[in-house]
C-alpha cells in the first residue's frame, strides 16, 4: 500500500497550527482551512512531477534534520522554501497564489504565506518519514511518484489544475499497456492483414488483385476492429486491477485517524466563523482562551449553580464541552500538537478553583475507517487525557474517561474530511 503524502502533511497542519495562521495572517480560520485544503494536493502535485531532480530531493531530505516542521510561520527558512517553489512551479507562483486568494477569500499575502507554510510542512514531513524509514534519494523518488494519480480530484470543487496554471502536472500519467504487437490475418481469398495492438486499434491492409477483396473487408474489417478494441478493453481492466486508485486503498491506514487533526475547528459553539482569543475570568485569575469557548462555557456553568443543584448524573449527562485547542499528532494517542497543553493547564485551573467538580472524559470519532480502531483509538486518547489531569494533580476529580468511536458521528463517511470534523473532537463534561 502506497503511502498518501497528503495525510502525512496534514499531521502537522492542525487546528492549531491553522489558528496560529489565522491569528498571525489577520484571516478567518474558515478562510485560511479552505486555501489549506486547496494548497496541499497543489503542491504534492509539483513534488511529485519533479520526484526526478536531485536538487528537489535533496531539499527534502535536507529539511528533516532542520526544526522546520517546529517554526511552520517562521522566516528561517524562507530562502529555501522559495527556492524550492521556483523549482517546482517557475513563473506559475503568481497564478496559483491569486487562484488560491480567489478560492479561499484570503489576501494575495497570505495566500502566498499560506503557500511557504504548507510547502515548509509538505517538505519536513516528507523529509522526517524519508529518513526514519531510510528512504534514500532514490526511494523517495519513488514514493513522490506513486502520487500523481487522483491528484486533480482532491482539489475542492471550483478548482482544477488548469486554474491553477498547472494543467501540465497531468501530462505525465499515462496508461501502461503491452509493446504494439502485429497480428498477420490470411483471408481465404488472400489478402494479409496487419493488426497493431495499442491504445488504439491502427488496421494496415495490403490486398492483392482480387475483385472481392472490397466486399470481403465490408466485413472482416469491422470484426478485426472490434477484436482490437476488445483486446484494449481487457488490458485496460487488467492495468486498473494491478494498480487500484487511491479510493480503492485502505482508507484506515492514515485516514482512519478519526478522532485526530481537522482542516477545520472544533468548539462548543460550531456557528462561530473564526475564535476570537481573549481573557477569560476564573474567580480574579485570568485564563487565555476563547470567546464562548470550553473554559468559558464551563465558568460560566459552574458559576450559574447548574452543577451544584443537579441532583444526580442524569442531570448533568447530556451538557458537554467541548475542547477547542486539544488535538493528537496523527496515529498517535500521546502526542499532543503544539499549543494544546495550553488548554490542558486551562481545566486544571479551572478543577483546582473548583475542588468539589467531577468530570468525565471523552474522545469521539467520525465515521470513516475501521470502527474497531476507532473506538481503541479514541479510548485511548481519553485515557491519555485523564492521565495528564492526573499527573497535574486534579485525578480525583476525574471520574471517568471513555472513548466512544463514532457512536455520536452524525456525517456519513463519503462527507469532506473538513466537513467531517465536527464529528472529531475531545470534550469533558461535569458528573456527580
Amino acid at each position: 500500500m502506497a503511502l498518501d503524502i497528503i495525510d502525512l502533511i496534514k499531521g502537522q497542519i492542525g487546528p492549531a497550527v491553522i489558528s496560529q495562521a489565522s491569528t498571525h495572517l489577520g484571516e478567518s480560520e474558515s478562510s485560511v482551512s479552505k486555501a489549506i485544503t486547496a494548497l496541499l494536493p497543489t503542491i504534492v502535485g509539483g513534488l511529485a512531477n519533479n520526484a526526478d531532480k536531485s536538487g528537489v530531493l535533496d531539499t527534502i531530505m535536507s529539511a528533516s534534520s532542520s526544526n522546520i516542521l517546529g517554526n511552520l510561520m517562521g522566516d528561517s527558512h524562507t530562502s529555501m522554501i522559495t527556492n524550492l517553489l521556483t523549482s517546482l512551479f517557475g513563473d506559475k507562483i503568481d497564478a496559483i497564489t491569486n487562484s488560491i486568494s480567489s478560492f479561499s477569500g484570503v489576501s494575495n499575502a497570505s495566500s502566498s504565506s499560506l503557500l511557504n507554510m504548507v510547502t515548509a510542512a509538505a517538505v519536513g514531513s516528507i523529509g522526517k518519514y524519508a529518513t526514519e524509514n531510510n528512504l534514500g534519494t532514490s526511494g523517495l523518488s519513488s514514493l513522490l511518484s506513486h502520487q500523481k494519480d487522483g491528484l486533480s480530484s482532491l482539489l475542492p470543487a471550483g478548482l482544477s489544475l488548469a486554474s491553477l496554471g498547472l494543467g501540465h502536472l497531468g501530462s505525465s500519467e499515462k496508461v501502461v499497456v503491452p509493446e504494439p504487437e502485429n497480428i498477420t490475418v490470411t483471408t481465404h481469398d488472400g489478402p494479409k492483414v496487419d493488426v497493431t495492438k495499442s491504445g488504439d486499434a491502427h488496421v494496415n491492409v495490403a490486398p492483392e488483385n482480387n475483385d472481392d477483396a472490397g466486399s470481403i473487408w465490408k466485413w472482416l474489417l469491422p470484426l478485426i476492429l472490434l477484436l482490437a478494441a476488445g483486446w484494449w478493453i481487457w488490458n485496460q481492466y487488467q492495468h486498473n486491477k494491478m494498480n487500484p486508485t487511491k479510493s480503492d486503498t485502505d482508507s484506515t491506514m492514515m485516514k482512519s485517524d478519526s478522532a485526530n487533526t481537522s482542516m477545520m475547528k472544533d468548539s462548543t459553539d460550531m456557528n462561530t466563523s473564526a475564535k476570537i482569543e481573549t481573557d477569560i475570568d476564573l474567580n480574579g485569575v485570568k485564563l487565555k482562551g476563547y470567546a464562548n469557548g470550553m473554559e468559558e462555557s464551563m465558568i460560566a456553568f459552574l458559576k450559574s449553580g447548574n452543577y451544584k443543584n443537579a441532583a444526580n448524573d442524569d442531570a448533568l449527562k447530556t451538557t458537554w464541552f467541548n475542547f477547542d485547542h486539544v488535538n493528537f499528532k496523527i496515529g498517535s494517542a500521546t502526542e499532543l500538537e503544539e499549543g494544546s497543553q495550553r488548554q490542558i493547564d486551562n481545566l486544571v485551573a479551572i478543577l483546582k478553583a473548583y475542588p468539589d467538580a467531577k468530570i468525565n472524559v471523552g474522545g469521539y470519532t467520525d465515521k470513516s475507517g475501521d470502527e474497531a480502531k476507532n473506538l481503541a483509538l479514541s479510548q485511548a486518547r481519553a485515557d491519555e487525557i485523564k492521565s495528564l489531569l492526573t499527573k497535574a494533580g486534579v485525578g480525583s476529580q476525574v471520574i471517568v474517561a471513555k472513548g466512544y468511536g463514532s457512536e455520536q458521528a452524525k456525517l456519513p463517511a463519503t462527507a469532506s474530511v473538513a466537513d467531517r470534523a465536527v464529528d472529531r473532537k475531545m470534550a469533558v463534561r461535569f458528573t456527580k
